[in-house]
């Protein structure tokens, strides 16, 4: 499969880029100033996920996106996960690209009942109130896409080796933490899995 990946120069984005290698996928990544690590197996696109135009150049002949797309200060307004979000979805509904996988997180709509009390009550209204509103936003954009999504949604993430065991979350559940890694092997499986699709669901290890 053809997969271009939004924000590969992230930590979780780089992450991203080395599973789906690892998987058999062809990688393309989509950077605003080039791409760490990147190699003969890695189709590096230089461009600025806000601008319409070079997002959908950048979409052509490709089968999938990955999305990890994240602000550098959390708890400061911005739009840009929406912005990139709407660009990305418009240009795969006029193209051949359907399935969409997302980063979004812990706290958006009804994942707010899955977080512990200082994640709800301490992390969300301070630290991460930017990045709230613009993943609220940017999620919206994708479920009215009418494109085979899924939006995973983490808790605390860990730069930590992989565990290997990654749980959806039922809705009485609560969840705390998610390696990088683990998040990221999770992204791309959703590439060849239907059982999350057009769905937002909470990722975590515990």
């Amino acid at each position: 499969m053809k997969v271009l990946v939004f924000g590969a120069g992230g930590k979780t984005g780089s992450l991203v880029v080395q599973k789906a290698l690892a998987a058999g996928h062809e990688v393309s990544v989509f950077v605003r100033d080039g791409f760490h690590g990147a190699n003969a197996d890695i189709h590096v696109i230089t461009g600025d996920a806000t601008d319409a135009a070079e997002v959908r150049g950048a979409l052509e002949g490709q089968d999938a996106v990955i999305d990890t797309i994240g602000g550098d200060a959390p708890y400061k307004s911005t739009d840009l996960e929406r912005t990139a979000a709407h660009n990305i979805v418009d240009a795969m509904q006029s193209g051949g690209a359907k399935r969409l996988v997302v980063v979004s997180m812990m706290g958006i709509g009804d994942s707010k009942e899955q977080a512990p009390f200082w994640y709800e009550h301490i992390l969300l209204p301070t630290f991460l109130r930017g990045a709230d509103k613009d993943k609220t936003a940017m999620e919206e954009e994708v479920k009215n896409s009418g494109l085979e999504f899924v939006i995973a949604r983490p808790p605390l993430l860990l730069d930590e080796p992989a565990t290997q065991q990654v749980k959806v979350l039922k809705v009485a559940e609560k969840g705390h933490k998610i390696t990088r890694e683990d998040l990221a092997q999770f992204l791309v499986d959703q590439l060849g899995k239907t059982e999350w699709l057009g769905q937002a669901v909470t990722v975590v290890n515990s």
